[in-house]
C-alpha cells in the first residue's frame, strides 16, 4: 500500500512541478518580449492629415458572392445550398 501512495504522490508532484516550471518560463519569456518590444519601438512621425477615404458600400457581383458563401457553408454543413438563407452581408 505505501508503494502505491508513493507512486501517486510522485506523479502528482511531478505534474504540478512541471506546470509551475511552465508558468515561470512563460512569465520570463513574456517579460523578455515586452522589454525587447519597448527597446525596438521607434517613435513614428505624425501622419499628415488626410481626407477621409470614400467608403463605397456597394459590393460588386453581390448575388454571385452570396451564392459562393451559401455553397461554402452548405459544403461545410453537408446540406443543400437551397436550404441556406443569408439575411445580410456587410463589407468590413
Amino acid at each position: 500500500m505505501p508503494e502505491n501512495l508513493f507512486v501517486v504522490l510522485m506523479g502528482v508532484g511531478t505534474v504540478f512541478f512541471g506546470l509551475i516550471c511552465i508558468i515561470l518560463l512563460c512569465t520570463a519569456m513574456s517579460a523578455v518580449c515586452r522589454s525587447m518590444g519597448k527597446a525596438s519601438a521607434v517613435p513614428a512621425a505624425p501622419a499628415p492629415a488626410a481626407a477621409p477615404a470614400v467608403r463605397n458600400d456597394a459590393i460588386p457581383n453581390r448575388q454571385a458572392m452570396i451564392a459562393a458563401i451559401s455553397a461554402a457553408i452548405a459544403e461545410d454543413m453537408g446540406t443543400d445550398p437551397a436550404g441556406i438563407r443569408i439575411l445580410s452581408v456587410k463589407k468590413l
